[in-house]
């Protein structure tokens, strides 16, 4: 099963929208095997944006990210990186398409509520750097016999 890293950024903590981003992955059928709520250190910051690292938005993104908690999670689920971003929406949300989580949710590029993986390889690095493997869960919810064929 694939897993996808996802985190609630600065605003959507401060905006009580942590739930409405859980619910929106819960009812689309992923599973939720990892969670936790912290304040990024500049050091995990720039690890998490390492790629950005001499862009001329760089700085930006690691301040804000550093700005107030994060919640950081494991969803689990086929095929769940390109649904996530699905789900998420454009990183600008007057780009994202309806329905989405930046386009519902937010109004600018700078404060679009949340970040996903965009690749396996982002999945796994993203998901070393905020959880130990003894801190994901293994289970299987009940009811899954009618998501998955």
């Amino acid at each position: 099963m694939e897993q996808t890293f996802v985190m609630v950024k600065p605003d959507g903590v401060q905006r009580g929208l942590v739930g409405e981003v859980v619910s929106r992955l819960e009812k689309r059928g992923y599973r939720l095997v990892g969670i936790k709520m912290l304040q990024l250190t500049r050091e995990m910051a720039e690890a998490h944006y390492a790629e950005h690292r001499g862009k001329s938005f760089y700085n930006g993104l690691v301040d804000f990210i550093c700005a107030g908690p994060v919640v950081a999670m494991v969803w689990e689920g086929k095929g769940v990186i390109a649904g996530v971003r699905q789900l998420m929406g454009a990183t600008d949300p007057a780009q994202a398409a309806a329905g989405t989580i930046r386009a519902d949710l937010a109004v600018e590029m700078g404060r679009n509520v949340v970040h996903g993986a965009d690749s396996p390889a982002s999945a796994r690095r993203e998901i070393a750097l905020y959880f130990r493997p003894e801190e994901l869960v293994s289970y299987r919810r009940a009811g899954e016999e009618w998501l998955y064929e």
